[in-house]
Parts: structure tokens; sequence; C-alpha cells
């Protein structure tokens, strides 16, 4: 079963197929879903859960009006064939996976590792990609030695585990998304915002740069309503539905709820194991769901908003500074998972890469309250603006600083 899949890519499915699993093959206690149900948590049509029942991949039973019902388990292999899916495999190959021991899975794992230049190049492109940034520049360092130590008879897959972050929009997004006019908000004497206007287009994705973050987090605090302008308005579309990453989250998290009750009432579906499978993406295990999240690290706060982002199935996402207290392995698959989320994203971030790689429109309020707006990639936007270059530098500068 030789596979043309890059290093990264199959040790992100692999180990996302292992908490996956593990998270839902435990006690096998019926739950009484049927074949819909079952399609909305996976993400697959129900004529594809049918066709994987047809052909044995998946046991489902039967109830007296002959209705296929899942129980935790069969959730399980579900989850399971999705990552294989991701990982590019033959429908044959998959079949053969499914009914192999775990050792033979971790052993047909390892022998598509053939080529040590591809770990090589991964860790090379970590290095390069966060040495430069403080917060992340001891990792960076620990990718550095571990390539300087790398050898032929020795490679062996990563202990390191991606998230798997997928947003699906509940419903598609009309051509009318957001329009803000003349909109201006002065904080503690201070003028963040002045006149500023915008009409936001169905496929944009907009990385707000630059060094005035304070602009930025009052602007998307009053998009969503939590604060109000002092003059000026703004219009969301009838089809747009948000979801809000905030830069400060501690409100969210003042509470006495554990995890899965923190979640579930941002779920469209309460049940718990459909609440469980996006806090299985987002690399909390089974017993995680009962921690208070009161107490939760700054990563653990992150992941939770991440998967609550998930969860709603929103259309339109507002980011800010999400990689602030993510590994680099979260980092990329939060850059992946926007890559590929098929809304609208408005979002700001240190991470040059992130931005270069999901943005199709830059915007940056600069110190007078004023905007910028252009409709190019970031490397673009600071190519052909002199002074863009320097107010990111100053920016970089500060951010080291601290």
């Amino acid at each position: 079963m030789k596979q043309t899949v890059n290093v990264s890519e199959k040790e992100y499915c692999y180990h996302v197929c292992v908490i996956a699993y593990a998270l839902y093959t435990g006690k096998g206690k019926a739950v009484v879903k049927r074949t819909s149900e079952i399609s909305k948590i996976v993400g697959v049509s129900k004529r594809t859960l049918q066709f994987y029942d047809d052909e044995g991949m998946i046991k489902v039973e039967r109830s007296e009006n002959n209705y296929r019902l899942y129980d935790e388990k069969t959730l399980g292999k579900l989850w399971e064939i999705m990552v294989y899916k991701e990982m590019g495999l033959k429908l044959e190959d998959i079949k053969q996976l499914l009914v192999r021991s775990e050792n033979e899975k971790k052993g047909f794992y390892k022998a598509y590792i053939e080529q040590i230049e591809e770990k090589i190049k991964e860790l090379q492109e970590f290095i390069s990609r966060f040495s430069a940034n403080a917060s992340k520049s001891k990792q960076a360092t620990s990718r550095k030695r571990a390539l300087e130590k790398i050898e032929l008879d020795e490679i062996r897959p990563s202990s390191r585990k991606y998230p798997y972050i997928d947003f699906r929009p509940s419903r598609e997004i009309g051509n009318e998304v957001l329009q803000v006019e003349n909109l201006s908000k002065t904080i503690d004497g201070v003028k963040v915002l002045d006149n500023i206007s915008f009409i936001v287009n169905h496929d944009d994705k907009i990385a707000f740069v630059g060094s005035n973050e304070l602009a930025t987090t009052t602007l998307f605090r009053i998009l969503t309503g939590e604060l109000e302008p002092d003059e000026g308005s703004f219009k969301w579309g009838i089809t747009t539905n948000t979801a809000y990453f905030p830069k400060d989250s501690a409100a969210e998290f003042n509470r006495e709820d554990t995890i899965v009750e923190w979640l579930t009432q941002y779920s469209p579906d309460p049940d718990p194991t459909y609440v469980r499978g996006f806090l299985g993406r987002m690399l909390f295990a089974g017993d995680d769901g009962v921690k208070k999240v009161k107490v939760l690290s700054g990563g653990e706060k992150v992941r939770c908003l991440i998967s609550k982002m998930m969860i709603t199935g929103a259309n339109v996402l507002i980011f800010d500074d999400p990689t602030n207290h993510l590994d680099m392995e979260s980092i990329t698959a939060l850059n992946n998972g926007l890559i590929k989320f098929s809304g609208v994203a408005l979002f700001t971030s240190h991470d040059h890469q992130f931005i270069q790689t999901t943005a199709n429109r830059i915007m940056e309020i600069v110190p007078s309250g004023q905007l910028i707006d252009k409709i190019t990639t970031y490397d673009e936007y600071l190519e052909n603006d002199e002074m863009a270059r320097k107010r990111q530098g100053y920016a970089e500068a500060a951010e080291d600083d601290n």
C-alpha cells in the first residue's frame, strides 16, 4: 500500500486517529443514534455511512423497525476511517487496516516513513518558521537539536500530537456578509477607530496587521456586540453566523462548569458523545472532560475556544491572536484548518507564515485610527509599502521586548 503522503500529514492523521479511536472505543455503550444523527457528528453523508455498513467496515446494529443504530465503538471506527481517508488511502487499503491489530497499524505507519529527507525538511521548516518568534524559540531550538541528532537507521515517527481542526459551516454564506460605515471609537481619550468603512465579501479571509492591536481588538468587539461604536454603524448579512475567539477570554472560564458542560452550551446537539467528539479533536482525552474550566492552563483554554469555534458551525470566524499559548503543532493545525475553511475569516496573528498562507486581503488600522485596506497577500503588502514594513518591524521589536 504505497502512498504519496508527506510525513507531516501522516503524523497528523495518525495521532488524530489514535486519540479519536481511544476516546470512542471504551465501553461500547449503546448510543441510540440513527444514521442521520451520526452523519452530522462525523461529517459524512447518510449514503456513505450505509455504504460502510454494507461493505462490512463498521458493525451496525438494527432496531426493531430496521433502523441502523450506532454505539461508541462503531463511532470510533468511523473516526478511524475518516483519518485514513485524510491520509489518501484507497478503500481496499482502509478495509485491510480496520481489521489489523494496534501493533500492526503502528507498523504500517512506521513503514510509510521511508525517506529521511522528508523528516529533515519538516524539522527545517519548523526551525525556519519559529526560531525568530521569541515565544516559540525554545521549541524551535529543541527541533534543531533533534535535526542534528537524526540518523538514517533511527528515524521514528514524531511523538508530537496534532489536533484535528476542521471548521465546517452549517450553512453556506451569501454574497452580503458585512458592511461597516463610518465607524469611530475612542478609548481612554484616544481615538482608536476613526471613520472606518469597508465591505467584506463572501470569499474574504482578512488579516488585520500592524502594531495597533488595541484598535483591532476594539473593532472585533464592536462587530461581535461587546462594545458600542461612538459613531457609525455596521450590518451583518442575513446568512451569516459568527464565532468569536477573543484576545481576553477570562470571563468565559470564570465558572464552575466542566469542559463538557462548558462546550455543550454552544453545541447544536447537547448529546455528550457529540460534544466529546469536538474535544477529542483538540486532544482532550475522555477523563479531561470532567475537568473544571476555571483551572485550565492558557493552552487548554485556547483549545477549548477552538473546539467552540468548530462546534458552532459558523460561516464567519473572528480570531483575535489565536496563536498565543499554542505549540507549533497546534499552530500548524489551525493554519491548515483556516486555509481549508470555506467561509469568511477576520483574524490577527503575530505569525508571518500563518498570515501569508491564509489571508487574501490585508487591513491595517494605523495609529491615527484610519484604515488601510489592500486585496493582496501579506508578503506583497509589505514588499510594496515601505511604511508598512517599518510599522511591522516596530511591532516585531515590541513583541521581542515583551
